[in-house]
């Protein structure tokens, strides 16, 4: 009996049968560049939405970084205390900075809303010079500027050249615990001669001048120059001193520690003087200047500022490369 014939596209060996796979392999490689297409198209979109939600985020910041000049106008209507912090350490480049805190004072005098006047201080003190420069600042703007009246208020420490500064004001406001005084300067640095000798290294340093390796840290410490920086120190605290009592008047009291570089908590701070009595800064501007809404007119630091430092390295290796050998005088 002969066997029926093969019904076409169900044999497993007739020419329908490559059609049958061709055509499954096309449609196969359809559905992977299809697949792939598809990935593509979603990587593309979450990319354009990363990209979309950056540059909204940087325009935001812009935004958020020029609002308070703007609307400055806006922000100071009405009668209120004005703010300035110093916070940290007071040297250049530092957001304590003299250039800093002085547009801030300048600022806050300028308004026509300003009622009185404190300075925020949460120091440790800093450059001589610095702090110098906006106590002499503060005085100045008071003299041009006698109806406002100006208060320091110190938080968690007011040492030293901060301390320098808050002296500039009419009067000084502390907490019981916070950390007021250290009127005193310091040079600090170390010696490295002896470690040197026992490794066998030797020191070669020429200079051009007899005094120029003052204080090198690599060579025997000479006494003739210990006494020199030491009366360049005291000529500094002298100026120090000066200031202060300039300042304080007859309020500080008459004792052979307070210029000696000790610091005491607030609570004696004003029964030696330094300080006027106990307060925040809500408390100076509700009972002392009586305009309880307060501005803030500290300078602050900008995004771009803070990505300068980051690049602008120059100044740093060579503030560094000179105070290696001999730091600057400071007031902590």
């Amino acid at each position: 009996m002969s066997k029926p014939d093969a019904k076409p596209g169900h044999s497993g060996t007739g020419p329908n049968a490559r059609d049958g796979g061709v055509e499954s392999w096309e449609r196969e490689l359809v559905r992977k560049l299809a697949s792939a297409a598809l990935l593509e198209q979603r990587r593309g979109r979450r990319w354009g939405i990363f990209f979309k939600l950056l540059g909204f985020a940087y325009l935001t910041a812009m935004i958020l970084l020029w609002l308070p000049e703007d609307l400055s106008e806006t922000v100071t209507q009405g009668k209120h205390t004005a703010v300035v912090d110093v916070t940290g350490l007071i040297g250049p480049g530092q957001q304590a900075s003299a250039d800093n805190v002085i547009e801030g004072l300048r600022d806050a005098f300028k308004d026509k809303h300003t009622k009185g006047m404190i300075l925020r201080i949460n120091s440790p003190g800093g450059s001589p010079v610095q702090a110098g420069y906006i106590y002499d600042e503060v005085r100045r703007l008071k003299a041009k500027h006698k109806s406002i009246p100006v208060y320091a208020v110190c938080a968690d420490i007011c040492a030293s050249g901060a301390y320098y500064v808050a002296a500039a004001a009419d009067k000084i406001y502390v907490s019981k615990a916070s950390l007021v005084g250290s009127i005193g300067v310091l040079i600090n640095s170390f010696g490295f001669s002896g470690a040197m000798e026992k490794l066998g290294i030797d020191r070669r340093l020429l200079t051009a001048g007899d005094h120029k390796g003052l204080f090198d840290p690599f060579s025997p410490l000479r006494q003739q120059d210990a006494d020199y920086l030491k009366g360049v120190l005291e000529e500094l605290h002298g100026q120090f001193v000066s200031d202060v009592k300039k300042g304080r008047g007859t309020r500080l009291k008459d004792s052979p520690e307070l210029f000696s570089g000790l610091i005491w908590s607030g609570e004696h701070s004003v029964e030696l003087g330094l300080a006027d009595g106990f307060g925040s800064s809500d408390y100076v501007a509700r009972e002392l200047v009586k305009a309880e809404k307060t501005v803030d007119f500290t300078v602050k630091e900008d995004l771009f500022k803070r990505l300068a430092k980051h690049f602008g390295t120059s100044a740093g290796e060579a503030i560094g490369a000179w105070a290696g050998a001999l730091s600057l005088p400071s007031l902590r």
